[in-house]
């Protein structure tokens, strides 16, 4: 091995064992601590399902005051917090277009081919990633999450492509818009 480099040795390991590690995404560069709360939200699954209930009615109820100061006012602070929160307790890639609530906890935006509705059909027989072998599939993961959950079933249904022009704003208040609009609406049928 005339090219190796010193201190390389744990790609040529990895390359002994046929597994392709694309540069710069293996999981023992990851931050350990992001990796073990985000396993501990897919295990915890069934009590974030309870608190985001919670969580989005008490933002429901804040929509007056984000409608008079204006939802495009607040997206930059409100895009922050989630980015942080979302973060550190999902890994959350901030695709603008969560389905966290379906997916068991897991985000699917941490499968490295960024899969929306399900697994690819090269998880191994252990239950990890292809691509990143010491990796757990995030659908594995997400499999496990909503199976404790009480809407375990929405895993089943089929998500829209994302939306790219979405990436980096707030689904929170996205979602928080739309279903004050549906309230709305279902107030003036009534």
């Amino acid at each position: 091995m005339a090219d190796a480099k010193p201190g390389n040795a744990a790609p040529a390991k990895k390359a002994a064992t046929g597994a392709f590690t694309p540069s710069g995404v293996s999981p023992n560069r990851r931050a350990r601590r992001s990796y073990t709360i985000r396993l501990w939200a897919v295990r915890h699954a069934r009590f974030l399902e309870w608190f985001y209930h919670r969580f989005a009615s008490t933002f429901l109820l804040l929509h007056p005051l984000w409608k008079a100061i204006g939802y495009s006012r607040v997206e930059a602070p409100i895009t922050f917090i989630e980015r942080n929160v979302k973060g550190l307790m999902f890994d959350c890639r901030m695709c603008g277009q969560c389905v966290l609530s379906s997916t068991g906890m897991s985000c699917p935006m941490n499968c490295p081919k960024q899969l929306r509705n399900g697994p690819c059909g090269g998880v191994r027989a252990n239950g990890n990633c292809e691509v990143e072998p010491d990796m757990p599939c995030v659908w594995v993961k997400a499999w496990e999450g909503s199976r404790s959950m009480v809407g375990g079933d929405a895993i089943l249904k089929v998500q829209q492509p994302v939306n790219q022009s979405l990436r980096e704003t707030s689904s929170w208040l996205r979602v928080t818009a739309q279903a004050a609009e549906a309230r709305e609406a279902a107030a003036k049928d009534a």
